[in-house]
């Protein structure tokens, strides 16, 4: 990581929005690269701020990545956490994480020739305990949420209960109900993920493409990558808009099933499309993210965003040496 990515430009950038104080000695606190890459090590090891601050008093490793020597004292605990909501509540995530991809693509490692866009649940162990107060919604209904509705009734479950997380949303998928958020996400061909949103579980994502495409820049004529959730007129016309070239699945409508070409044109999209799910698949099982680690929104994006700069920078290696033998 050290080789493949110029830290200075990130430190700057970090540095504009973190206040760092001072020790109880008088000497300056802990820098704020220093914090970044203790939450990189976080997230590529599924550690708590605990076990972090463990692992990097006791591995050379962490240390040396860190920049810490050998007498150096690992931070504690609350300062990384400290450092995470403020970096939180001032939306630098977003800004690291372009810049890195902006590296990336200076390595020829993320190459914009094509894009995917996919949705993922992520359940939070924070949910309402006896009978569910929300009216729960279906994965890919677009009926229209009561919004009047559904904030009087997380305002009587904060004031019942306390320690649920009532930013997340009830949503039912296979035939389970589940609880917690929902990350729209867009990956190049390669699955390496370009942008994301986070919302609750229970927003559609056929509503919100044109929120999930402002948050990265595709050359036009890209072609953009889909499955069938998000075919609707609506998308269409916008990817005509943004000069994007359609690869939406199609999807069959009543009485109209789909033909041999349009089957065989699904089968074709199809190939690049589930790359996007193998970046799902790979951010759970490599970095052991069951479910969310926080609480509300704001920080749940944090949690999203960090996990995709971890899952871009682990990829790395195995495409830096990939594209040395081509």
């Amino acid at each position: 990581m050290n080789l493949l990515v110029d830290w200075r430009p990130i430190s700057n950038l970090i540095n504009k929005a973190y206040s760092r104080g001072f020790k109880a000695n008088g000497q300056p606190a802990y820098r704020g690269l220093l914090l970044f890459k203790m939450s990189l090590l976080q997230t590529w090891y599924g550690l708590s701020d605990y076990e972090v601050e463990d692992r990097i008093n006791d591995s050379i490793s962490f240390s040396k990545f860190c920049g810490l020597t050998m007498e150096s004292v690992s931070l504690d605990h609350s300062t990384l956490s400290r450092f995470r909501t403020e970096m939180t509540e001032k939306k630098v995530y977003e800004n690291l994480l372009k810049m890195l991809n902006k590296q990336l693509e200076a390595h020829k490692i993320i190459v914009k020739q094509g894009a995917i866009v996919d949705a993922s649940i992520t359940d939070s162990p924070l949910k309402p305990r006896g009978t569910v107060p929300y009216e729960i919604t279906k994965d890919r209904d677009e009926t229209p949420l009561n919004i009047e509705q559904e904030a009087e009734e997380k305002a009587l479950l904060k004031k019942s209960q306390p320690s649920v997380d009532t930013e997340a949303a009830w949503i039912k998928k296979a035939g389970k109900i589940r609880y917690g958020y929902k990350k729209h996400v867009v990956t190049d061909e390669q699955g390496l993920v370009l942008g994301l949103l986070t919302t609750p579980a229970n927003v559609n994502e056929i509503t919100n493409l044109k929120e999930v495409l402002a948050e990265i820049d595709l050359p036009s004529g890209t072609p953009l990558f889909g499955d069938k959730g998000y075919q609707s007129a609506t998308n269409n016309e916008l990817l005509k808009q943004k000069k994007l070239k359609n690869r939406i699945m199609k999807k069959a409508t009543k009485g109209k099933p789909l033909s041999k070409m349009t089957l065989l044109y699904n089968k074709l999209c199809g190939r690049t499309r589930f790359k996007v799910e193998r970046t799902f698949g790979s951010i759970k099982r490599w970095f052991n993210s069951t479910g969310a680690r926080y609480k509300g929104i704001a920080k749940m994006h944090t949690q999203n965003i960090m996990e995709a700069m971890a899952y871009n920078l682990y990829r790395c290696p195995a495409i830096v040496a990939s594209n040395s033998e081509k």
